[in-house]
């Protein structure tokens, strides 16, 4: 029993023509902003696809997409999969899609084998998971999770309210309590999704098993030297704040790259006043992001930091202060799911290997619900969040195989241990 490969690749394709740049081909590849009349339309596009399988559509407050089909058992929790739509600015056709879509194609392929679960199937589209939008991510699967506050809702970006963003794609705002979903509310959430990195491609392995996803801790970090005259202050008496900034940058990637493992860390803004080419730098800011599975690691790697900008700070005349901007915790799979993604894998003679997402899913939301799960594919030259994402059609495929038969294994499973209320 396999997915229907073509119709699933003729759906993505017909799913990119929603945010296409003007004039454009497939390659060019897609703005699909969330709230967006490309956004509003590409949902239209992926219910009428769920209308035409028999299933029914239902928007939640939030906006979320679900459709269920019925299991042998009304009792049991669902098992819930699915991904998103929404991109980046510029993004490609396949982060978030490939999911959505493969979801759809999993249900159909029971259908037309006549297969009928214990469990009832519930797939979903999530809206709004990339993180442009208002400035935030997972914003509509997080609401799932009952992370929410009315201020929230007022919000206001490109002269849009989130509330009136919400009902633009058929949500009610007004009653978004109710897109709370209960812990233990569903057996356990699938999803595919590409890998966005390079691993799986570089290994030559074709299915990854997501261990889970990273932690991530966000400093800000202000430097402050004295400004002034760039041709009449002698160097050993400047006191100059990019340079120190220069080496605090080095100082994180030997932080990182110290000790063996998947961690990284990144400074991705720096803002320097006055920004003067006659102006020795007076005041460096810039934004430092740790990534790991361990939260532990992240304490250590900071510390480590830390310290090397003491140094920094006394051998350049400057002060170095960091302040915490955000900590989100890793969002573990259950070993369970884990477990049956490799058996389904198993099953269709394709080699799987364990590895972290250091990319933000819907998936770490619904990890705060029940037990998860995630099956990565390769993606082309580890490119993604740009036109020229890429995955090749028959890894596609194989994916949403993986999916289809990862459903029947934990369609098997009992209560899994793993998670406890």
């Amino acid at each position: 029993m396999r997915i229907a490969a073509r119709t699933l690749r003729e759906r993505i394709e017909a799913l990119s023509i929603f945010g296409r740049p003007a004039g454009g081909t497939f390659a060019d590849g897609v703005s699909r902003i969330a709230y967006s009349d490309a956004d509003v339309e590409g949902r239209r596009y992926v219910m009428g696809l769920m209308r035409a399988a028999g299933l029914q559509p239902r928007i939640d407050p939030a906006g979320n997409i679900f459709a269920k089909r019925a299991g042998g058992d009304a009792t049991l929790p669902p098992i819930l999969f699915g991904s998103h739509i929404d991109s980046v600015p510029s993004g490609g056709n396949f982060d978030g899609d490939l999911g959505s879509l493969s979801a759809l194609a999993a249900i159909e392929a029971l259908d037309a084998a006549g297969i009928h679960t214990r469990h009832p199937l519930e797939m979903v589209v999530w809206a709004h998971e990339e993180g442009f939008a208002f400035g935030r991510g997972l914003a509509c699967s997080r609401i799932a999770a009952g992370d929410v506050t009315p201020a929230d809702l007022d919000e206001v970006w490109n002269g849009m309210r989130r509330a009136d963003a919400i009902r633009r794609i058929g949500g009610n705002p007004d009653r978004i309590a109710e897109a709370r979903r209960a812990k233990g509310s569903h057996h356990c959430y699938l999803e595919l999704h590409i890998e966005q990195g390079g691993t799986l491609e570089r290994t030559g392995i074709p299915i990854g098993v997501v261990e889970g996803i990273v932690a991530i801790d966000k400093y800000d970090a202000v430097v402050t030297g004295f400004a002034n005259h760039a041709g009449t202050t002698p160097i050993a008496e400047r006191h100059d704040a990019l340079l120190a900034a220069a080496h605090l940058t080095v100082a994180v990637r030997d932080a990182v790259t110290r000790t063996p493992g998947r961690q990284v860390g990144t400074v991705g803004h720096i803002e320097v006043t006055p920004n003067s080419p006659n102006v020795i730098p007076g005041l460096a800011q810039l934004s430092i992001e740790l990534r790991d599975l361990s939260p532990q690691k992240l304490v250590t790697m900071m510390d480590d930091i830390r310290a090397r900008a003491r140094e920094i700070a006394a051998s350049t005349q400057t002060t170095i202060e960091f302040k915490k901007t955000m900590g989100a915790a890793p969002a573990v799979a259950s070993p369970e799911v884990q477990a049956g993604i490799e058996r389904a894998a198993q099953s269709l003679d394709l080699t799987s290997s364990r590895l972290p997402s250091g990319a933000g899913h819907d998936a770490q939301m619904m990890a705060l619900l029940g037990p998860m799960g995630m099956i990565f594919v390769p993606s082309i030259g580890g490119i993604s969040h740009s036109p020229k994402e890429l995955t090749h059609w028959d890894d596609c495929a194989r994916g949403a195989d993986v999916l289809l038969r990862a459903i029947l294994e934990m369609d098997k499973e009992p209560p899994l241990r793993s998670f406890r209320l």
